[in-house]
């Protein structure tokens, strides 16, 4: 079926039991992509039927829908005329796994972060409005992406404006309602229904007629019965009190109750609304029902178990994070490690086991998290704000004003680090070491691989005279038969000794300056070759020194974003102390970089050993 249904028109041609027939199909269709591909399985497992009857309902050219967040999406992709791209979703060249407007028509907002759905809907809705449009605005969050601030300040202010939005909740973890029965069922249609709504319009119309005395006392009574009649078996009252009328909670895997649901809201209520929808999530494939935490966002596997393909052969950086913290943590009491609903992702399982009363799973609510550190640094804890790079932007007030102003020592664990690969532009750690440098009193550093990263766990233990964090990438760790020696504040560590030239890196993209000083050496040209370990602060000692040594041009590379990052530092640094260096830095460009796999990326930007030993030998040429 879905060789000849590929866009939303062909499906609004289909019958009930046709629209079954595609639900199967596109369930195989992705479950036989993401074996190969990796990807966002579970979560959109679960929206089959949902995205089928949504395009059975709505024009998504019209009626613009947002999903919240977009590796849900994937059903809809292949329904909005990609099917034939599908095969190379995440990779790079072909469809993001996110919904992106300069994609696809059909996408109506970039998504990839949570919780910012019901504000861009509210705006795409005014929009509409004061260009004398009268269309219904559509917004898919799932249950996670509802407990961020941001969702309930959309939630809040749509509610005022009275505007034309349909919230569809997806609660597939069961979160918010457990009980699904008959009179939840029951409800839904009454509350979505013609009659009823056309019932309550013509009360309230015949109302408006009486003196004002009377008629307040009429419309407040009537409200308060109304209110007390669905509190007696609506699951959360909170939704009305915000502005929404509530519909449900309905079983979204029903493929007709959902599309009448969706039919009689869209044709019976024009305020906003919310439907309530139970999904479940990696819906039809076993073992991602079974486990839809491991099948959230996976790589590639076997089809028939779900057994990963590629078997990692190190830990990743994120385990040892986690490792190593629950190990100071038996020593240390003071030790309280907080996520922002990335408890999996950033290794942090094993502390959480270990020491319950002082693990802290905040939801998707870095502001939160941030300041709740702040709290307990207050009290004299040692909080380890564990979060990705990307979301870390969500809190930078929150890392300025209620943690740096104050000079607290919280503790950042800055994972994703730079390049993530499939995951693409709305999930590199790119900005980190921009946006955080420039904040008095933090300490930043960036271990060259996995001993090293425990080394500086260690030495931010003990550190307590401001905020610290240590970035790290993705993945497994690098390793090397080096010696790592001891972590000094604000002190480089130089690997070999050269001439005329300095080659710096911070963190794991030592792996790439390590690799130019061996290419260089069968050229016979021999660089200093300096492991930085600090963004900030930047070892001026030690550019005093190479100044000394005469070394006349100095390369820095760094998997974050040239502009701001630690080769300006450098740059900077060397300005304010009067030394004259040429400075070539490598990073990443002043652009969003793709989507693919991170050698193809960092090849694409010449972010590469090939690419900086042919600089190199260039320049030495000239020299």
């Amino acid at each position: 079926m879905l060789e000849t249904v590929k866009s939303p028109e062909e499906v609004k041609q289909l019958n009930i039991a046709q629209l079954k027939e595609l639900c199967k199909e596109l369930r195989e269709r992705i479950l036989q992509v993401t074996s190969i591909t990796g990807g966002h399985l579970a979560p959109s497992l679960g929206v089959v039927e949902l995205t089928v009857a949504l395009l059975k309902v709505f024009d998504p050219l019209k009626n613009k829908i947002i999903w919240d967040v977009g590796h849900q999406s994937y059903a809809y992709k292949i329904l909005t005329e990609r099917n034939d791209e599908f095969d190379k979703i995440r990779q790079y060249g072909g469809i993001s796994g996110f919904n992106t407007p300069k994609e696809s028509k059909y996408d109506a907002f970039g998504v990839g972060h949570s919780s910012t759905s019901i504000s861009a809907a509210l705006g795409i809705s005014v929009g509409k409005e004061l260009k004398k449009q009268q269309e219904k605005t559509i917004v898919v969050i799932g249950d996670g992406a509802l407990t961020a601030g941001e969702a309930f300040e959309g939630l809040n202010n749509t509610g005022g404006l009275k505007k034309d939005i349909m919230v569809i909740l997806n609660d597939n973890s069961m979160s918010i309602s457990k009980n699904v029965g008959g009179i939840h069922h029951y409800l839904a249609h009454v509350l979505s229904g013609r009659h009823y709504n056309r019932l309550k319009r013509d009360v309230w119309d015949m109302v408006q007629a009486l003196p004002n005395v009377i008629k307040n006392k009429i419309i407040t009574g009537a409200r308060r019965l109304e209110e007390s009649m669905l509190k007696m078996f609506i699951p959360n009252s909170l939704f009305e009190d915000l502005g929404f009328r509530y519909i449900g909670p309905i079983n979204g895997h029903d493929l007709p109750t959902v599309i009448k649901i969706l039919t009689q809201t869209r044709n019976n209520i024009t305020e906003p609304a919310l439907v309530h929808v139970i999904t479940k999530k990696g819906k039809g494939c076993e073992f991602a029902e079974q486990d839809a935490t491991k099948f959230h966002g996976i790589s590639s596997f076997d089809r028939k178990n779900g057994k990963a393909i590629k078997v990692k052969e190190k830990p990743s950086y994120s385990k040892v994070f986690g490792t190593t913290l629950a190990k100071l943590a038996e020593e240390d009491k003071e030790i309280v490690a907080i996520t922002a609903a990335m408890c999996d992702g950033t290794g942090l399982n094993e502390f959480r086991d270990k020491f319950a009363d002082r693990f802290f799973d905040v939801g998707i609510a870095e502001q939160h998290a941030v300041t709740f550190a702040a709290g307990l640094a207050v009290e004299e804890m040692k909080p380890y704000v564990a979060i990705y790079s990307t979301f870390l932007q969500r809190a930078y007030d929150q890392i300025i004003h209620d943690v740096a102003l104050q000079n607290l020592p919280v503790r950042f664990a800055i994972d994703r680090g730079g390049l993530v690969g499939e995951d693409g532009p709305t999930h590199h750690g790119a900005f980190d070491l921009s946006y955080l440098r420039c904040i008095p009193n933090m300490t930043i550093m960036a271990p060259r691989d996995g001993y090293e990263l425990e080394k500086m766990l260690k030495f931010m233990n003990k550190y307590t005279k401001g905020p610290i964090g240590v970035r790290y990438p993705r993945g497994e760790i690098d390793s090397y038969d080096l010696p790592c020696g001891r972590i000094i504040h604000g002190k480089a560590e130089i690997i070999q000794e050269g001439r005329k030239i300095a080659v710096i890196s911070i963190g794991t993209s030592f792996s790439i300056a390590f690799n130019v000083i061996n290419k260089l050496k069968k050229l016979n040209i021999e660089p200093y070759l300096i492991n930085a370990r600090f963004i900030k602060p930047i070892d001026e000692k030690l550019l005093l020194i190479l100044h000394e040594k005469e070394v006349e041009n100095i390369i820095t590379i760094e998997e974050n974003a040239v502009f701001g990052g630690f080769g300006t530092g450098i740059l900077e640094t060397c300005n304010a102390l009067g030394l004259n260096f040429n400075i070539k830095r490598f990073g990443l460009p002043d652009e969003f970089v793709t989507f693919g796999d991170t050698e193809i990326l960092r090849k694409k930007i010449g972010l590469t050993a090939d690419n900086i030993t042919e600089y190199i030998q260039n320049l030495n040429g000239k020299s």
